[in-house]
Parts: C-alpha cells; structure tokens; sequence
C-alpha cells in the first residue's frame, strides 16, 4: 500500500431513496473509518425521497463538509450513478449501498485491492444479515443464504484467494473507466450493475473478487417486501434484453420454468412430479435447518420463504419476458403503475 500522503483520493458514490432508518449508518462508517479523512467524499444521491431521508442527509452534510447531496427526480438506481459519478472529484469511485454495513477498514480495503490486482473493479463477500432475529428473519437468512436460494455466485459463498469474476456487489472503480466505456445504463432500473460489467469485460477489464473485502446485506424479512423483491428481482432478470442487454444466465430462467411446469400439470398431471420433487427437496432443507439451528420454527417457515422467492421469482420472469416480447398499452400502464419501468 502506497504512503498514506500518496493514496487516490475516494469519491464515494451512495444512490438511496427512503432509506432513513439505514443512510447514517453507511455514510458515517466511512468517514469514521482508517482512510485518510482528507483523501474522501460521500456523494448522496437522493431518488425525492418522502420518509425523511433528505433532512437526515442534509443534517449530514451540515456537521462534515465532505458530504454533498445531489437530487435524483429520476428516481433510479443507474440515473444516481451517473449523476454522483459526474459529481466527483475523485480518482477512484467507489459505490456504497444505504441498505448495508461495511467494516471500517471498507475504503481501505477496495482501494488496496484495486492497486494490488491492477483491476477495473474490485468486490468482495456479501454477507446476509438480517436486522431482525425474529423467525421471519431466521427463515429469510436460511434462504438467502442456501445456494438452492441464490445460487453460487462468488461473492455469496466466498472463496479463500482472489479470482477474476464476472460481477462483484457495488464495485470500486477507476475514475477514467467511466471515461472510457460511459457510465450506467439509464433503462434499467435493476441489473445495471451487471449490464455494466458485462460491457467492462467485454472491453477487456478485470473484475476481480477479493476475500479482503467484506459488506453486510440488510434483506427486506417480512413476507410481503420478502415477496414482492423477488418478482423484482425475477423482472428485472430478463426485462433488459428489451434494450439488448443480457443479464440473466440459465439459473435465473429456472424459476420462470418451474411456474411453467407448475401450471402446465393443471392439463398434464404428470408434469407435476416437478413439484413434488422441489417439495420434497425443501422440506428436506427445512427439516435440516431446523435441526442444526436448534430452532423447530425454521422447519415450518423456511419452505414459506422458499416458496415466496420461486414462485415470485419466476412469476417476475415470466412478466418480464411477456413486457420484452408484447407491450400493448394496457400492459404498458400496469409496468407503470409498479414503477416497474
């Protein structure tokens, strides 16, 4: 690591929007941590929030003059990027999440990572961590964190070295990146990241992961938000290809097949062994769960949680495939109606 009067100074890049409860916490991690204090910035990027986010940011940048806030009247995630981004000052920018926590050697971390690998964009573990230690929570952590849940990416499951990947959680860039290849696309909503990476590597950046670098996910554990993220989540994996842009793989259509075969039995009673078999398979993991957390609640509520992120995840992809390939008006104003757009 280079002296600290030779470090990159850091523009940190925060998008959020009604995110009160949680924006402090971030915000301050930074500027309390063991980066140098004057080699930092917190660019806030706030999507007109109505909870109170806005004074509370503001409150922030009244006590540290190294906080700015910048409005967002678009009100997504990639339009903040791009606003904070052409806002800073910094040779390295660096993207923080509102609905996280990040040890206070983060900075540190991502900057040293992006000079030792010589990457475009570095990133580590993501960790789920609940706020709530109720059962809803409990269930929610078992899922989210059960490769039957979320797969087998990287930065979920970790990994002892560091290894070129295919995307990483927020990512710490060079500055000139954003120069050379432009900055986040303005159509999606989700998935930006993602888009983003792919036309990094295609460009023939590095992404590397580093087991160094460590963030906490906050997920949304009540049934309802649980619920309604993963039709999101399942949208908005296929909703890109309306703009040419590919973020999905072969797990991310599992879902969506899954319903398929669910409704398709209703006609085809022996197509209905598929949900048996994914039945029995969750019950199994419940019943695991349970057992190795000493908790007989998860063996009831883990299948409920499962059930929510498949079905709804693949209820999500099926809507977005139908949005990418027949937008009558009709549809048009229901996408609309969710902010879906």
């Amino acid at each position: 690591m280079p002296p600290e009067t030779t470090l990159p100074f850091v523009s940190i890049i925060l998008p959020c929007r009604n995110e009160s409860p949680y924006v402090a916490g971030p915000i301050e991690t930074a500027l309390n941590g063991d980066y140098p204090q004057d080699r930092l910035e917190v660019i806030a990027v706030d999507g007109r929030s109505t909870d109170g986010t806005r004074a509370r940011l503001e409150a922030l940048a009244e006590r540290d003059p190294r906080v700015r806030v910048l409005d967002n009247p678009e009100r997504v995630t990639p339009t903040a990027l791009n606003r904070g981004i052409a806002a800073a000052r910094g040779d390295v920018i660096l993207r923080m999440d509102a609905h996280s926590a990040y040890p206070p050697s983060y900075v540190r971390d991502c900057v040293e990572a992006l000079q030792r690998h010589n990457a475009d964009n570095v990133g580590g573990r993501w960790i789920i961590q609940p706020l709530e230690r109720d059962l809803p929570a409990r269930a929610a952590e078992v899922v989210l964190t059960h490769p039957l849940g979320v797969g087998g990416a990287t930065y979920r499951h970790g990994a002892a070295t560091p290894r070129e990947v295919d995307t990483v959680p927020y990512g710490c860039y060079p500055r000139d990146l954003f120069d050379r290849i432009g900055g986040f696309d303005p159509h999606l909503r989700r998935g930006q990241d993602m888009a983003f990476n792919q036309r990094l590597r295609r460009a023939g950046g590095r992404i590397v992961f580093d087991p160094r670098i460590v963030c906490y996910y906050h997920p949304r554990t009540r049934l309802g938000g649980f619920a309604a993220r993963a039709v999101e989540n399942g949208y908005w994996a296929v909703y890109p290809l309306r703009f040419g842009v590919t973020a999905c793989g072969p797990r991310h259509l599992a879902p969506g097949a899954f319903v398929l075969l669910l409704i398709a039995s209703l006609w085809v009673p022996p197509l209905a062994a598929a949900g048996v078999a994914w039945l029995a398979t969750v019950l199994s993991l419940a019943a695991h769960s349970a057992w190795s957390h000493r908790d007989p609640g998860l063996a009831f509520a883990v299948p409920v949680y499962f059930a929510l992120l498949h079905l709804g995840y693949g209820v999500g992809t099926l809507a977005g495939l139908l949005a990418v390939i027949w937008r009558p008006a009709a549809w048009r104003a229901l996408a609309v109606a969710f902010r879906w757009r």
